[in-house]
């Protein structure tokens, strides 16, 4: 696994992109302060395969899984992916608005979405994430602190408490104080 090592127009080089039609314009002036962790595994607890993808690129099929009825319609993103092999995947430019947070606030700020850079990790809240996305999600969230003015990593339950519970409690929060970022300060 190679380190991502540097960033052309918001896309870090190196890795795969895959661009994703959902995304848009950051609002005029809004820096981005803030990176949320999340997790993603489809279907539910199962890893692997290209489903995270297609829901990512409006290509999930609703009838390849119960579950995908239910979520095929949704137009959501991220700005990465890092798998269980710790293969990262970028689907947005962190120049530009992911949809990976929906209603959601920090520290008195509505919309993180407009401020925020998306990070997926595939995972449950019903397993232990690997060491290797640890290991990538570090190198990753340093690479970012090089080009951006972030001040704090918070997970997606933290920013959108009571609708959210990922990255769930099997996250160890404690492994990214080698970012040197605040940990999830709302």
């Amino acid at each position: 696994m190679k380190p991502a090592t540097s960033l052309t127009n918001g896309w870090v080089d190196a890795i795969a992109h895959i661009p994703s039609p959902n995304q848009d314009d950051r609002p005029a002036g809004t820096g981005i302060a803030l990176i949320v962790i999340h997790a993603i595994s489809l279907p539910p607890s199962q890893f692997g395969g290209d489903d995270i993808v297609r829901l990512f690129t409006n290509t999930l099929d609703p009838d390849a899984h119960p579950y995908f009825a239910g979520i095929s319609a949704l137009r959501v993103s991220a700005h990465f992916l890092i798998r269980r092999d710790g293969t990262l995947l970028q689907f947005v430019s962190c120049n530009q608005r992911a949809w990976h947070a929906g209603v959601s606030r920090w520290r008195g700020r509505e919309r993180c979405n407009d401020f925020s850079i998306g990070i997926e990790l595939e995972g449950c809240d019903e397993q232990p994430f690997e060491n290797v996305q640890y290991d990538r999600l570090i190198a990753l969230v340093r690479l970012l602190r090089e080009h951006y003015p972030i001040e704090a990593l918070a997970g997606h339950q933290d920013i959108a408490p009571g609708r959210k519970t990922d990255p769930g409690p099997f996250f160890l929060w404690d492994r990214l104080t080698l970012t040197g970022l605040p940990l999830r300060s709302v």
